[in-house]
């Protein structure tokens, strides 16, 4: 038995997740699910339909990017999920999907603002945007600069990856990360229902006020501080 089969296991049920939850059309997206003990990540293969996916053809790969197991060749995306896997010490999966709300949102490249009680029951922040990447990162090593993208457009904002589990980036899509590949598919579903809320919203009334302090303060800690009383 493959030491790496509880992250196979893992990165399958996220990507499965994926079309289930209209997040993905075609290939257009992968999962993946990391084990830091052992310094790699389970990821889709690249262009494989996801109905033809199995637990097995999860291919293994380090935090720089290599392939350490698997026939089959690893996601396109995959030196960005391991350059955040490889910065980011907290994190245990990533997703990526091209979600037709989100996208939209990447392609106007605009954060989405927070407007209502949803959003805030998740974040305190609008869903930043990061801008186009610069020729230069274009013309270079394409995946791995989009993971700095990420992280470097973060710091801008002066927001942290353990406060806001998901972006935009300008021109492309979003992507979302979580101390689970369980999570970062949660929170893939999130940034696109909230993405199609802003968008009905804007649509409904071109000036529609953002939602007040008190207000994001009040869902966010009822949810996430330390007195919340959200759950069981």
């Amino acid at each position: 038995m493959s030491i790496y089969k509880h992250i196979q296991q893992s990165a399958y049920d996220a990507n499965m997740q994926l079309p289930e939850l209209g997040l993905v059309l075609f290939t257009f997206g992968n999962a993946s699910a990391a084990d830091r003990s052992l310094g790699v990540f389970a990821i889709k293969p690249s262009g494989v339909p996801y109905k033809e996916l199995s637990p097995d053809k999860m291919v293994i790969v380090d935090f720089d990017g290599q392939t350490v197991e698997g026939k089959l060749r690893p996601s396109s995306d995959t030196k960005t999920h391991a350059v955040l896997y490889k910065h980011w010490e907290k994190i245990g999966g990533i997703v990526h999907t091209h979600s037709s709300y989100a996208t939209g949102w990447a392609q106007a490249q605009r954060d989405i603002p927070i407007y209502g009680t949803t959003h805030a029951d998740h974040t305190t922040a609008d869903i930043p945007c990061a801008p186009p990447m610069s020729d230069e990162m274009i013309r270079g090593d394409y995946e791995y600069e989009t993971g700095f993208q990420i992280m470097n457009y973060l710091t801008v904002k002066g927001l942290s990856y353990e406060e806001i589990e998901m972006i935009l980036i300008g021109n492309h899509a979003p992507f979302t990360w979580g101390k689970t590949a369980e999570k970062a598919v949660y929170n893939s579903a999130v940034v696109e229902e909230l993405a199609k809320l802003a968008y009905l919203t804007e649509q409904i009334r071109v000036d529609a006020p953002r939602l007040p302090d008190s207000l994001i303060k009040k869902h966010y800690k009822r949810k996430h501080g330390i007195d919340s009383y959200y759950g069981q």
